[in-house]
């Protein structure tokens, strides 16, 4: 009978030990999942005037589908250094993604190598101005080594501030609990003993790294502000990604000043400190400009989608394309009449590795579906790299709301668990940059001078149900990684 008594007693220990577990996992996933983000973050500026946007981009193409005889024309680091050079006070950067490892047998250019002469060389010439650059961990292995490029510039005196991704939410919740609660605490020996994530010739990392590593959360953003202009851009000084598909803007005025605003606040809650700001007058030019960040880049987005009406235009050149709170609006605007053009990355390949063709297949299955086809879409014909573009104009009958910047259309991105930075720009219909972008669009769209984009047959297949049902999992249980 005691034995029995014991047994029993056993039992109801293990059975409330398990229950303590079971809710401390569902508490912790649940508060980090939904806590407070630091002050600052999800940010929205004001909307300025201003006299002149400039509107730049990369492709790489070929007249084929093969990718011999490809050809690129890149621009934006151009613009990059040119900025660093023209600075006078100071310089602030914000890249997620900065080396030039990578596995691929091609000729990619050396971003990350130009970038670190280009602030190491201004940094001698003017010793006394402020430089800092912001980034992602990510560009440690997760604090598994030290980047070359980065140790460079901080002994030519640059600031560079690791973003500090803990007091971000938790966009993986369910691998999170348990890697908060369990994993988060052992170094695991600490060896440098397993192959690096970014490519086979980055240095080796830790087991902690890799466990970091599937959080999957990231400071994603791509700016850069100077005393004299401000870039907002898709692209990584990152040779692996040098052809990608990418666009920026380049503005001027007091949005400067907004950039750093939101800037600063990453700076103080990840090391402290302060960044200068400019004088600047508002000025009195036909477009309209604001910096928005996180989740209030689809608040923007959304609300833009929804003034287009029948025979308005909407296009979107996207390299991922998931979150629902953008893509119903889209389908309702096709719906009711609206010309819809996507562009898309087919998700063929991540820097040489295949991928699944997720999420963008199923998701142009079901929007096609949803809307009886009215949604037209095409491919980019990634014969090398990615088309890694976040643009989105939707054109009206007088004004053209345009959106750019480093966010996917992804949960991920726009629900306030990634550090994202985009430019939302108000445009006449009728003006300079709209013809740009309608130019630009126009060229990839309709093949003008080369094989930029497939038809929509090209990659898609009908999934079957258990294939949809997987990817549904996926995104109800939030185990993905755009």
């Amino acid at each position: 009978m005691a034995t029995e008594k014991r047994k029993m007693t056993k039992k109801r220990i293990a059975s409330y030990a398990l229950l303590f577990v079971a809710l401390l996992y569902m508490g912790v996933m649940l508060w980090h999942t939904y806590k407070p983000l630091p002050p600052g973050i999800s940010y929205k500026g004001e909307l300025h005037q201003v006299e002149n946007v400039e509107f730049i981009y990369d492709l790489t193409y070929s007249k084929t589908k093969s990718k011999d005889h490809y050809k690129s024309e890149l621009r934006i680091f151009d613009e990059v250094f040119r900025m660093i050079e023209d600075a006078k006070e100071f310089i602030v950067l914000d890249f997620f993604l900065m080396d030039d490892y990578y596995d691929e047998k091609e000729d990619f250019p050396q971003i990350a190598d130009q970038l670190t002469d280009v602030l190491v060389k201004k940094k001698k010439e003017f010793p006394d101005m402020p430089i800092v650059y912001i980034t992602d961990p990510v560009n440690t292995g997760y604090e598994s080594y030290e980047s070359e490029w980065f140790k460079a510039l901080e002994k030519a005196g640059v600031q560079v501030v690791y973003t500090d991704l803990e007091p971000l939410r938790d966009s993986m919740p369910l691998y999170s609990g348990g890697y908060r609660i369990f994993l988060q605490w052992f170094d695991f020996n600490g060896k440098n003993r397993f192959p690096n994530f970014l490519a086979s010739d980055a240095p080796d990392v830790k087991l902690s790294s890799y466990l970091k590593l599937l959080n999957v959360k990231a400071n994603h953003r791509k700016t850069l502000v100077t005393d004299q202009a401000a870039l907002v851009t898709s692209s990584n000084p990152h040779a692996a990604s040098g052809r990608h598909g990418n666009v920026a803007f380049k503005v001027q005025g007091p949005i400067q000043n907004d950039i750093l605003e939101s800037e600063e606040a990453v700076l103080q809650y990840s090391s402290g400190g302060k960044l200068p700001r400019i004088q600047a007058e508002e000025q009195k030019g036909p477009y309209q400009v604001q910096y928005l960040t996180e989740s209030k880049v689809m608040d923007a987005l959304v609300s833009d989608i929804e003034k287009a009406k029948k025979d308005d235009v909407i296009r979107m050149g996207m390299f991922y394309l998931s979150e629902q709170e953008v893509i119903r609006p889209l389908e309702e605007a096709a719906n009711r009449g609206v010309n819809v053009e996507i562009v898309l990355d087919p998700n063929e390949n991540s820097f040489g590795s295949k991928k699944s063709g997720l999420p963008n297949r199923p998701v142009v299955q079901e929007i096609r579906e949803n809307t009886d086809d009215k949604i037209n879409v095409r491919w980019y014909n990634t014969v090398i790299g990615q088309y890694h573009t976040k643009l989105v104009t939707v054109q009206t009958a007088d004004k053209t709301y345009i959106t750019n910047g480093s966010s996917n259309i992804t949960e991920r991105t726009l629900r306030d668990y990634n550090l994202e930075a985009n430019l939302r720009i108000i445009a006449p219909t009728d003006s300079e940059l709209t013809d740009e972008i309608n130019a630009y669009f126009d060229r990839i769209w309709n093949n003008e001078d080369a094989l930029y984009t497939l038809d929509v047959e090209e990659y898609q297949n009908s999934l079957t149900f258990f294939q949809r049902g997987v990817y549904a999992l996926q995104r109800w249980a939030k185990l993905t990684t755009y």
